[in-house]
């Protein structure tokens, strides 16, 4: 899956195109390095984001074309 449509239906970040302009402005990085829109997405991967002041950083648990946004979570890990 790409990662930014990942980013988008694990609802870390909300919209698409947001997550698609965070990926091309450098501020998503996979495994340590500079990510763009289009890398695949796998189980076992690390994603950092720098959001602001703050970073986030997880671990893929799941990779799915849809989940409930109950369920959304459930997809990765805080790291």
């Amino acid at each position: 899956m790409r990662l930014d449509k990942y980013l988008k239906v694990s609802r870390i970040i909300k919209r698409r195109t947001v997550a698609n302009e965070a990926c091309d402005s450098g501020r998503v990085s996979v495994n340590g390095k500079p990510a763009k829109a289009g890398l695949d997405v796998k189980v076992g991967d690390i994603i950092e984001i720098a959001f602001g002041s703050s970073n986030v950083k997880v671990e893929v648990l799941s990779v799915q074309e849809s989940v409930r946004k109950e369920d959304a979570a459930s997809m990765y890990k805080n790291l």
